[in-house]
């Protein structure tokens, strides 16, 4: 087990392409970092030069105190699982995770009972005693997702690192496997890098989140701190389903916000932050969970609510997600959709009529203001450490 340091290290391609661009993260000791992004933010890349099989450009990784810049995949005492799990066919689950200690048995100063021993002790960690016999064509997928973890610990490494493992998994293959793979860091406490572009994957996986995009960090934070609050508008769309809805709106005075023909105001505490850019054109966030429809029972908000035609209804057990259009400024929705959504309570509102115009009220306690621009600041943050983005 060790603490991982990634300083100033970026991935540059022939014809200047930026893969990682010069990016500094503090992995700790038994920490479990989740490195997530859509495709081509660098998440792989970063792995990849972390377990040595991409040259660094620029910057140093240590691995505890040691540089490794130049240090061999194989002498970096890290342990790798990919996602297409790299399992050789023609041996038996035994000896796929067996072969790589035996590769180096005089090196690791390990006899024979000793591989014995970690094999069989893995396998019973994994729940895959009964098919250590077997070869992996033998297997679902999720048995040699197994498989391949089991060759992994069995090296006893400093620090493990998963390449998107779970992606050719079924979806409820994937939540039974994810929740093994926590079990199993809870146990061994090793240090651990995991990259995936699923975002719930890293919100239920990680100690912490590093959300990337375009080479760069755009927030590390635990899971919660960055779903509630987002260092800029990218990672507060990216993390949470449904996605966060965005309005073009207009600062005005003492907390003022019009977007479309519709106003709503910050409370108290928020007034004070965004004073600054009074005047200003502005991104308006909401969470679906944040808004509520208001004319029917026991919900009726008079205050800070707009109006919208319901276009879509999807159940979800006890809750429901409404689709709706703005009636009134519907220009003012970000990005061309004009579609906005809010998760509501079923049992009250599961039977709205499709095409109806209903009011919705916003928790203006739980919204954000972003500078425009797709990776617009969240001007509604105390600048804290871990606020800002990385």
């Amino acid at each position: 087990m060790a603490r991982v340091a990634i300083e100033n290290v970026s991935k540059i391609y022939p014809g200047n392409v930026k893969a990682v661009d010069n990016i500094s993260l503090d992995i700790k000791d038994r920490e479990f970092i989740v490195l997530v992004g859509p495709s081509g933010c660098g998440k792989s890349t970063t792995l990849r030069m972390v377990a040595g099989l991409e040259e660094i450009s620029d910057g140093v990784i240590k691995i505890g105190e040691k540089v490794v810049n130049n240090v061999a995949p194989k002498d970096r005492d890290i342990a790798m699982v990919f996602q297409n799990y790299a399992l050789y066919p023609h041996m038996t689950v035994y000896k796929n995770m067996a072969f790589g200690l035996q590769l180096r048995r005089r090196e690791l100063g390990l006899t024979k009972p000793q591989i014995h021993e970690r094999v069989t002790e893995a396998a019973k960690i994994l729940g895959i005693t009964q098919y250590l016999d077997r070869k992996p064509k033998a297997l679902s997928g999720g048995q040699r997702q197994r498989v391949a973890v089991g060759r992994a610990i069995v090296r006893d490494p400093k620090c493990f690192l998963f390449d998107e493992p779970l992606s050719n998994l079924d979806a409820k293959l994937r939540v039974e496997t994810r929740a093994e793979i926590k079990k199993l860091h809870l146990r061994l406490k090793t240090t651990t890098i995991y990259v995936t572009h699923d975002q719930e994957e890293a919100m239920t996986l990680g100690d912490r989140i590093v959300v990337m995009k375009d080479g760069l960090i755009q927030q590390a934070a635990s899971p919660l701190e960055t779903y509630d609050r987002p260092a800029n508008r990218f990672v507060a769309g990216f993390v949470g389903t449904p996605p966060m809805n965005f309005f073009s709106a207009k600062l005005l005075g003492d907390g003022w916000l019009s977007f479309g023909v519709n106003k709503v105001r910050l409370p108290d505490a928020a007034r004070a932050r965004v004073a600054g850019h009074t005047g200003q054109d502005v991104v308006l966030g909401v969470r679906p969970e944040s808004m509520c429809p208001t004319n029917e029972g026991k919900y009726n908000w008079p205050d800070n609510t707009f109006s919208a035609r319901v276009n879509v209804i999807e159940p979800l057990g006890d809750k429901v997600d409404i689709y709706m259009t703005l009636e009134n400024g519907h220009e003012a929705v970000v990005d061309g959709g004009k579609s906005i959504v809010c998760r509501a309570d079923a049992h009250q509102f599961g039977k709205l009529a499709v095409d109806s115009i209903i009011k919705i009220h916003v928790d203006l306690g739980r919204v954000h203001v972003f500078e425009k621009g797709d990776n617009g600041v969240n001007i509604t943050l105390s600048r804290e450490p871990g606020h800002a983005a990385a």
